[in-house]
């Protein structure tokens, strides 16, 4: 079923949805990682501005590896902003900065979605990691493999589906908070909201890819037998 033609006709607007959301995000940061803030703060300035007014002095930031690895852990309360975002001055490192302090404001007021993502996280990494396996070789052995498989990858599609409210919820905070403190001008917050909205759409691309995924197992083995 792996080499099956439809395996990729039923994912082709998923993929078509990829690249456009990665052409989006591409240019979006090509433009505004070159347009410096009105403010002259760095990305990691800006985000401890954040934290300390809305989400807690004890919220750390680190610097992490990698392009686009920013991201806030819960577990630790830490905000990891990549090189580029941290000493960043440019609209776009602001923007992506006050995304990831959004979470830690969610964080903080116990945001329903994000609760609920975290819940959901362990069953995810193992339903993504292991339902292949399991839909494989229920094919080849035990349908009712096949199908423990295709639950388990369905966790997998929730997760991205509960991530899309907390990604868009988190930049919407980013949006509110940054015009609230007066760290962006006019035309700041702008750009800031197109590279943040670039970036949503990856999120809206993965969950339609993996409801896309899903609905093909279904359809597949649906129509097969033990």
């Amino acid at each position: 079923m792996f080499f099956d033609p439809m395996y990729l006709l039923y994912l082709a607007p998923g993929l078509l949805l990829t690249l456009w959301a990665q052409f989006k995000v591409k240019r979006a940061m090509s433009r505004y990682s070159k347009v410096p803030s009105s403010s002259g703060m760095t990305g990691s300035q800006v985000a401890r501005a954040i934290l300390d007014r809305y989400a807690g002095r004890d919220v750390q930031i680190e610097i992490t590896g990698g392009v686009m690895s920013d991201h806030y852990d819960p577990s630790k309360r830490i905000l990891r902003l990549s090189e580029d975002v941290y000493h960043g001055r440019s609209v776009a490192a602001v923007g992506i900065a006050a995304h990831e302090a959004g979470h830690a404001i969610q964080h903080k007021m116990a945001y329903g979605p994000l609760v609920l993502r975290q819940t959901l996280a362990p069953a995810a990494i193992w339903g993504s990691n292991l339902s292949w396996i399991l839909i494989v070789v229920g094919t080849m052995v035990s349908m009712t493999v096949a199908w423990i498989g295709v639950a388990l990858f369905a966790l997998a599609v929730a997760f991205t589906l509960v991530t899309l409210p907390v990604e868009f919820n988190a930049s919407r905070r980013a949006k509110e908070v940054l015009s609230q403190m007066g760290l962006v001008s006019s035309s700041d917050r702008d750009g800031a909201a197109a590279v943040l909205n670039a970036a949503a759409m990856t999120y809206v691309a993965a969950a339609a890819t993996a409801i896309l995924q899903l609905f093909y197992f279904l359809t597949r083995l649906s129509g097969s037998r033990d």
